[in-house]
């Protein structure tokens, strides 16, 4: 009798700050893959939880027919500490290639950025950018036939001539369901205070540093939302989990989408709590009304700036009087939201930046992070003019963190400036592990906690 043939999945990512995030991509992977190919055994390996030796041990008892390496960032895209993660990527790719001879297949939202490179420093066969499940099904049904894979989406293939880039994708998954790991869900239930789920993905604006639509593309993609809330009531009822916060790059676009899940969550009386990542345009006072009613406690708003001018420049589409109009109605609401800010990027110098804080006197009840420094990624808007104005030169990898900063840019006196708001500002280097490993580990609070920060 012969034994049922395995694929490996890994998640390569170790990154824990602000604490670590499940790995999402392939527990949706192995959901969509062991109904595509329901005569393999699907099994799931997190690096965040095992070490390398590990893996090996593993790889060598399951001898999978194939094996995946998924890569989630490249470094932490903050200006403020060096380095990136790429040793530690070739690291567990060497350990893979030394136990086994399957073929090594890699995806994930760091491979779609950098493809070319992640496929020589992992010596990887298969390389899938973008969205990954039908592709991955479809390169494994094509190489157990024995066929050589031609025109799928996303493919890179070892030795061969690379495609245009970023390659277009033909179709779109529009349902899929995750299969979470028990046992990972006890640890990123415990160390981080939630579970993260996808309602949609793509992305259509054109802010001018953003590499997502690079990796997931502008086609917006809404997923079943009985589906969503299947998963939801599941882990609640298995688990007790009962925060989530959903990762679209986006979440208040498809209004009509939205007000489906939560009404959904609402008539399921699935009593979560959750957060997302919310533009401060096109907001409702009805639909934050809807969103509180199914559970919503915390948005993270992608603001970027308090200064007009350079919102234009970043290729924001509003401006900071809505800024101060969502952030109104959020408070209205009853809904904990914060500010995500980059200081420094294209179009801002010293002098936006002082605007940007003075304006932020105007928010009440907030928490505001600014970022240093915007983060270049290949083929985006940002990556064009660096290259046009020399800040980078257009053979550079971009692998090691390239930043656009305005030459006069001071941090010190922007620290300075912002303490001197009496608002609350957490830097990216600003020390609160302490007080965030107290509130969610000794005192088991959940959610991003961000909202113990906050101050008139």
């Amino acid at each position: 009798m012969t034994s049922v043939p395995r694929i490996l999945l890994v998640s390569a990512n170790r990154y824990r700050e602000p604490y670590p995030v499940y790995p999402l991509g392939i527990s949706y992977l192995k959901g969509y893959l062991r109904r595509r190919l329901p005569d393999y055994e699907v099994v799931l390996f997190d690096c965040n939880l095992c070490t390398d030796d590990r893996l090996e041990e593993v790889v060598r008892q399951l001898q999978p027919r194939y094996v995946g390496l998924s890569f989630r960032n490249v470094d932490g895209a903050n200006s403020l500490r060096e380095g990136n993660f790429l040793d530690g990527y070739r690291a567990i790719a060497r350990t893979v290639r030394r136990v086994t001879t399957a073929p090594l297949l890699i995806g994930g939202s760091g491979f779609s950025i950098f493809p070319q490179h992640f496929m020589e420093i992992t010596g990887a066969d298969y390389g899938l950018a973008g969205e990954g499940e039908e592709s991955l099904a479809l390169l494994i049904e094509t190489l157990d036939a024995g066929r050589d894979p031609v025109d799928i989406d996303g493919l890179f293939v070892r030795g061969r001539e690379t495609k245009p880039y970023p390659p277009a994708h033909r179709c779109y998954l529009r349902s899929i369901e995750a299969e979470f790991e028990k046992e990972w869900v006890d640890y990123y239930w415990r160390e981080s205070g939630m579970l993260n789920i996808q309602t949609k993905r793509g992305c259509p604006y054109h802010c001018i540093y953003c590499s997502y639509p690079v990796i997931d593309g502008r086609t917006i993609r809404t997923l079943d939302p009985e589906r969503i809330v299947d998963d939801i009531v599941r882990l609640k009822c298995e688990k007790g989990i009962d925060y989530f916060f959903f990762t679209d790059s986006v979440f208040n676009i498809c209004p009509e989408f939205n007000a489906r899940l939560a009404e959904e969550l609402i008539r399921r009386d699935a009593r979560v709590r959750w957060g997302a990542y919310f533009s401060p345009s096109n907001l409702t006072r009805e639909e934050l009304e809807l969103y509180r009613r199914s559970g919503l406690t915390h948005i993270e708003f992608g603001t970027e700036s308090f200064d007009d001018e350079v919102l234009a420049a970043y290729g924001k589409r509003f401006t900071f009087d809505e800024v101060v109009h969502s952030s109104e109605l959020a408070l209205a609401a009853n809904v904990y939201y914060a500010h995500f800010l980059i200081f420094g990027g294209l179009g801002e110098t010293m002098a936006s930046v002082e605007r940007s804080i003075a304006h932020a006197r105007h928010i009440r009840h907030s928490v505001f992070f600014p970022y240093v420094g915007m983060r270049i990624y290949p083929h985006t808007a940002l990556h064009a003019l660096a290259v046009d104005r020399g800040v980078v030169t257009a053979d550079d990898p971009l692998v090691e963190p390239r930043y656009w900063l305005c030459p006069d840019f001071d941090l010190e006196r922007t620290r300075s400036l912002a303490m001197a708001t009496g608002k609350a500002w957490v830097f990216p280097d600003d020390g609160n592990d302490a007080l965030m490993y107290k509130l969610r580990i000794e005192r088991n609070k959940k959610g991003p906690l961000w909202e113990y920060l906050r101050k008139p």
